[in-house]
Parts: structure tokens; sequence; C-alpha cells
């Protein structure tokens, strides 16, 4: 039996954490198998996942092999009985859409020649430059209904609760991802026809004759009308299509899941898994969570995954995994945990060109930051590689074969197509083992926050598609992009991180906003919002609230109306924009509590005056516009910074501590570069999870609520190293009190460790003997139990502490 409750995925009664590795069967001879599962075990996974490729096991329309008659290696079955054979459960993918570098994105050949009707127009009439399918068109779902009946015959008597080792159905893969990269909106005549209907319920018929000069029951009329839409209307066009999209998205769902269930398959949770990254960065991924939470957000049994590709963790990117996490559980219901179905991992070698060299590092310290935030299932991808085999039905594309990455698929990976280990896999093998170690305490752990939460805005990432011809919805999409990531991410987001800040994110858009809950706001804000939620902030800050702007005052709705209701209450009145060129290097000075500080050059700002009861803390060189405030509303106060500003750690500290927030676990190190933060379970066992981001090492005291802690004792963290530290965490009948070692076994009458120190101290508190060695000395207190290691972590940095 499997439960999602209070963000854990409980197994038979047990909270369980699910690290998988990504095999694709398909991809490798059925002799191969079992080497890549033991290979999966030895890095240390407890589960396995793969897609299942439509396209391979239906090439011709009707003749469904799932059983390997045609070819051993689509045995499904007996892929998942071998898993469950060497103790590993299961995350099935079955699409219809997977990617995975499959032609026709995973779809037989065959439907589109025979439902050329699911083949979308985009703006313009354009046909998709995609393999996309519109998701609801009639035929689409007859063939997709027969596809999972097929599929859920298999996997139906393998579920968990029905003692097998399926533990997950994801359902489809990255929906709405084709629509998006394309800028080509899914507008078949069915779609139109449907969007038409959808308008007539959600507007009524006055209202819906001025948003649009045209006739939605012409088909003629709404063809034109909103595949090249006029630019008096195109901001709302823009509205209503997004909405009516996430509407459709989820509904698709909705059928996916009602198939599934059809034949079988009950029990276990629904993935929904969520597109965005790119470039290694994380800038474009709440556009998925944007276009998706619609589709699981509160459903009972539905998860939604992250597709992480971000390369190294880095400087440079470690606050956007962080922020998407937040952004990701913001919309999540109180049951619902995070997970990352496409967690990306090995070298980074995908064209085989040796190029995009990833750290040894990448794969660990990423996972170790996801599972410090909550996630209870983690899904390396790809981890083993594999071929692409040649279709029987020849497409004659240049080579024939069922992907195009040529004959061998996965360079990549951690286990190569030919079974071999690249330079990655002993590090993630490493961090695998150690978060195994303690995974009963993980998946009960939630991390510990500070008074403060970053704001997040769906609607701000309503920008998978818009017009190419409206520059009005250009100026809108520019302003979101500006504004909404990137350099806010990078200033206010890097330094919160930088300054200790352990936050999460609150979705204010559709859910309450109230200071009891959210002391502290952190909010990137735009020159558009909608009115509603600006009303939402408006009232928290009267109602007791600490709001921290950064960005732009909002000026106008997300149509593109003037909306100055934040403005108003904040009492700001907007002057005007100050924009770099190559003849102006407009530069900011600070007051009051933000000075003394060096002028610092910016590239944009935004003036206002403000009110009685307001201090300016930026203000313009030259003109002494203000483009920063501190100021009280209600019972509550705000600041508002207007210019962008640099990444001073210690200025948005400060502005955060005055709003009644401050850092509750940091560090002394003046190097910067180390990302912590810590979890709690409800019996009070906690880790402390440090990771060194640059690589040097680095040495530093840590402090909580500005109190030593581990008596005031040195670390040394290791330059690209991770570890958790336990902090009264029970095991083999001993508490360990604290440890500057992390925890790599625990067994009835011993507890291994990692050394991380010139000289690991260990501490427990326990009635037990510990067993005499030269490996280590003891000092005992009393029922407390004082172990110092005799090695050097960079010498042996392995320790066993025995039992008596």
């Amino acid at each position: 039996m499997i439960e999602i409750a209070r963000k854990q995925i409980v197994i038979d009664g047990r909270p369980t954490l699910l690290l998988c590795g990504e095999i694709h069967y398909y991809r490798l001879r059925r002799e191969e198998w079992q080497d890549r599962l033991d290979k999966l075990i030895l890095a240390g996974c407890n589960a396995v996942a793969s897609y299942v490729p439509w396209l391979c096991h239906e090439e011709t329309e009707g003749e469904i092999d799932l059983e390997g008659r045609t070819r051993p290696e689509l045995d499904l079955g007996g892929f998942i009985d071998l898993c469950r054979d060497n103790g590993l459960y299961f995350f099935l993918r079955p699409g219809p859409f997977i990617m995975a570098e499959m032609k026709n994105e995973g779809l037989p050949y065959w439907i589109y020649r025979k439902h050329p009707e699911i083949i979308p127009f985009g703006w313009d009439g354009r046909p998709a430059t995609t393999k996309t399918a519109d998701y609801l068109s009639y035929g689409f779902l007859i063939e997709t209904r027969r596809w999972y009946e097929a599929v859920m015959a298999v996997a139906a008597p393998r579920l968990q609760p029905k003692g097998g080792n399926i533990v997950a159905i994801q359902l489809d893969n990255e929906i709405g991802m084709l629509s998006w990269v394309s800028n080509g909106p899914d507008l078949t005549e069915r779609v139109l026809e449907d969007f038409a209907d959808w308008l007539e319920d959600r507007y009524p018929a006055e209202q819906l004759e001025r948003r649009y000069p045209f006739d939605f029951r012409s088909r003629e009329a709404r063809r034109t009308g909103v595949r090249s839409p006029e630019e008096d209307y195109a901001p709302a066009l823009h509205t209503d299509l997004g909405y009516y999209m996430r509407h459709r998205f989820s509904r698709y769902v909705d059928i996916l899941r009602d198939y599934a269930e059809a034949y079988g398959a009950e029990g276990v949770p629904f993935v929904v898994n969520i597109h965005g990254t790119g470039g290694g960065r994380g800038f474009t991924f709440p556009i998925g969570i944007s276009q998706l939470y619609e589709s699981y957000e509160g459903k009972k049994g539905v998860l939604s995954g992250s597709d992480i590709y971000f390369g190294d963790l880095n400087m440079d990117s470690f606050q956007d995994l962080y922020l998407i996490n937040a952004f990701m559980d913001a919309v999540h219901d109180a049951d619902q945990p995070l997970t990352s179905v496409e967690f990306n991992c090995g070298d980074g070698n995908f064209g085989e060109t040796y190029g995009s060299r990833y750290d040894p590092s990448a794969a660990d310290l990423k996972m170790r930051m996801c599972v410090a935030q909550g996630h209870r299932l983690v899904n390396y991808y790809l981890f083993a590689g594999g071929r692409n085999g040649v279709l029987d039905q020849r497409p004659g594309d240049g080579n024939d074969r069922a992907a195009f990455t040529g004959e061998r698929h996965g360079f990549a990976a951690p286990v190569g197509p030919d079974g071999e280990l690249n330079y990655t896999f002993p590090r993630m093998a490493r961090g695998i083992g150690a978060v195994m170690a303690v995974s009963d305490k993980l998946a009960v752990m939630d991390e510990e926050r500070d008074a403060v939460s970053f704001a997040f805005i769906p609607d701000y990432y309503m920008t998978e598609s818009r017009y190419p011809g409206s520059p009005v919805m250009q100026e809108i999409h520019d302003n979101l992009s500006a504004n909404r990531a990137h350099w806010g991410w990078e200033t206010l987001g890097r330094a919160m991180l930088l300054a200790g800040y352990r936050f999460g994110a609150v979705d204010i858009q559709n859910k309450p906003l109230r200071p009891a809950d959210v002391p502290v706001l952190a909010l990137l804000s735009a020159k558009y919002m909608d009115g509603t939620v600006q009303r939402k902030l408006a009232d928290y800050v009267r109602e007791g609230g600490g709001l921290l702007l950064y960005g732009e005052v909002p000026l106008r709705d997300m149509e593109g109306h003037p909306c100055t209701v934040l403005a108003d209450a904040l009492g700001l009145r907007f002057l005007e924009e100050h924009r770099e060129s190559p003849s102006y290097y407009p530069s900011v000075l600070s007051e009051g509590w933000a000075a003394p500080r060096p002028e610092v050059r910016t590239f944009f700002a935004q003036t206002f005056e403000a009110g009685a009861d307001a201090a300016a803390v930026f203000r313009l060189y030259g003109s002494g516009q203000a483009c920063g405030f501190e100021l009280a509303a209600g019972r509550g106060r705000a600041i508002v910074l207007t210019a962008r500003y640099r990444t001073d750690i210690d200025l948005y500290r400060t502005a955060l501590e005055r709003l009644g927030a401050k850092p509750g676990l940091t560090h002394d190190c003046p190097h910067h570069g180390i990302f912590l933060t810590s979890m709690r379970s409800p019996a009070g066992e906690r880790f402390i999870h440090l990771l060194n981001l640059d690589g040097l090492d680095k040495s530093f005291r840590l402090y909580e609520n500005g109190n030593p802690l581990f008596g005031g004792r040195e670390l040394t963290l290791a330059g690209r190293d991770g570890v958790m530290l336990p902090v009264n965490v029970t095991a083999s009948g001993a508490k360990i009190r604290c440890s500057s070692a992390e925890i790599e076994g625990i067994e009835p009458d011993a507890i291994s460790f990692r050394l991380t120190q010139a000289e690991d101290w260990i501490e427990l508190e326990t009635d037990r003997g510990i067993a005499e060695s030269p490996d280590y000395r003891i000092e005992r207190d009393g029922a407390v139990v004082r172990i110092r290691s005799a090695k050097h972590a960079k010498v042996d940095d392995r320790l066993t502490v025995r039992f008596a």
C-alpha cells in the first residue's frame, strides 16, 4: 500500500526515500539487463525507472508487442520482474509522449498518418514545427486509451499494492513543452472550437463581445481572430489562451489517469513532470510550473516532478535550484512532496565530443540540496546508456533508427552504452550511499525555515507563447522576463542564501497570504501585476506583514491597463524610468540605514515620490530622485528597492532583519560559497547540510541563532564537497549528539562514518560500551562519549565505531 501524506511517500506504513536510476530496457540486449541492474545496486539506488516507447512497441497499428515476441528487449514485464527479483522498486513512464531523443517524441509514425487532424497549427496558421499533437483530439485519445490498456495489462498485476514492485506511474511527459519551445500554441480547429466554448463559460456574452471584436461562433472568424490577433485585443487573448491551455492540460492529465485506473492502475501515485531548465540554469523552469500546476495542484494521489538539467551546481546556479524547488512546493498541498523525475547525472558528454565536462561533484551536490529541501524521489537520468534499434518499418530518414542520436545513446551517462563506468560514477555512488544510510530518517524530515518566504506568481511565467506580431505583448513579456528571475535571482536570491536564510516560497496568486503564516515576504516584482495580486499584497502589509520588494513597483495589470493599487497603498507616486545608454551611466547613492556604501552603477532604476512616513535608502546620482525606500503602511512595513543593485549580502540581510526575519543558521567563513540548511524530524533528529560550491577548502564555525554550534569547534569543508552532519540522531542504540563526520552505515553494533576533517570528532550519548580501536580515542563523561579519530580524512576517510 502506498500513501502520499504529510509530504511523504509511505510504502506499507514506512516513509520511504526513492533514489531511482533510469535504465531503458529497450535500448539494451536482454542479456545486458542484469549487468546494468548490478551497477545500479552498486551505486546504491533502490529503484529503477524507464520510459515505455510506444514507437518501438507498436510500429504497426494493432500489433502491440510488450512481451518480446518480435524483439527480446521489448519484454516490459520481464524487465520489471527482473528488477523485482533484484529487490528494486519500479517507476513506470508509459507516455504516450516520452521524448528521450526518440523520433516523433516516441509516438508511432502511423498515428500522424491516420489522424492528420491532431497536428496543430500555430500563430498565423503556420504548421507546428515540433512533433506535438492536440492532446484532446478524439482520434489521439482513442489511440492513447488503447495504448494504456495494453501497458496497464502488464503493469496492473505488478503494482506494489498487489504484491509487485511498481510504485509510481508517470502520465505523459513534459506536457506543453513542445509548443512552448516553438512558440506555437496548439490551435487546431478542434482546439479553437473548445476555446470558444470555454470563453462562453468564463465570460458573460456582453463582456466577451467587448473583449473580442469578432464572433467566436464563426469558424472563419475565430480561426483568423485567434491565430492572427489584432493589437487591440492581443493582451486579452494572451491571458485567456494561457488560462485555457492550463485548463486543457489539466483535463488531459485527468483523462490519462482515468484510462490508467480503468485498466487496473490503482493504489500508486501518478506523476506529472515539469520541464523548463535550459543552458544549465533554472530561469525558465517556472514556466513549466505555471503551465502544469493546475494538472496536479491539490489532486489526491498526484505528484509533480522536476526535470533538472543544471550541469555543475556552483556559485552561478545554486540559488536557481533552491528557488525552483521552493516554487514547486509553493503550489503543492499539505501532502504532496517534492520529487525529481529527470535528475541529470553523468559527465555532460551529450554530443560525444568530450565537451560540457561536468565536475564529479555535480550529481552529488545537486542531490544533496534536493534531499535537504524535502525531495522524496530522485530519478537519475540517464543512469545507463544503450543503443537505438533500427525500425522494422524503415522511415528512410538517414539512419532508420528509433531515435535521432544514432546507434549509441547515453554517451554522458555514468554507465555508458557498452556498460563502462565513467569518472562521475564513484562520487555519485558515495553521495547516494550517504543518503541511503539514513534514508529512513530523511524520509520524515522537513527543512527548517526562517521567517521569510519568496513570492511566486505563476502568471509571471505564463509566457510560453505570445503572438510575434504584437509589440505590446513583446513589451509585457520582456518586462516580466527581466524582473521575475535572472538579475533578481542572482542578487536577492543568491544573497539571501549566502546570508544563511532558509526559506520556502508562497504562491501569492492563488493561495492565502497572511502575516501569521508569512511574517516577511521577498518579492521580485515587474511593472505588470494583476490587480487582485496587488490588493492582496497591499492588505498583507496593512495587516502587519513585512515586504521586501525588489525590481519595479507595478503600475499596470497583466494586460497592460493602468493599475497602481500597490503603489497607492505604499504611498508611492511614480516619477520616471532611468535606463543606461552608451552615454548615460546611472549610479545609485545610499543613505539612511543603507549608508555608508560606495556609489554603485545601475542599468535601470524606477523613481518615485514617497509619503511622509517613508525614508529614502537609495537615490540616483545627480537627480536625487529616490529609488529605494523604507516605509510604513498600516501595521506593516515595506522596503522597496527599484534600482538594479549588486549582490550586497549585508544590505539584503539588514533589510530583512529590519522587517523581522533573521537567518537562524550562519557561519563565519569570509569567502562565501557555502550553502547551508537543516532538516528536523518530528522526533527532534536533525541534519545540518553543508555544501562547498567552490574548489578550495574552507574553514569556519557554525552558529545557530547567534550561538556557536558543536561547542564552537572549527570545521573544514573540502572544495566541491557536501556533508550531512547529524545532530541528536539515534543509531545502533546510541544518540549521536553531534559529529563532524557523515554517517555512512548503521548496523546493530556499529556505525560507519565518512571522515571530513584532519581530526574528526563524534559525540555520542549512550550506556553501551565502545570497542577500543587504534583508529580512534575514547573519552567518557557519564553517558556522554567523545570519540576523536586518529585518521586524517584526506589519507583515509573511513571510520567504523563498534559497540562492545
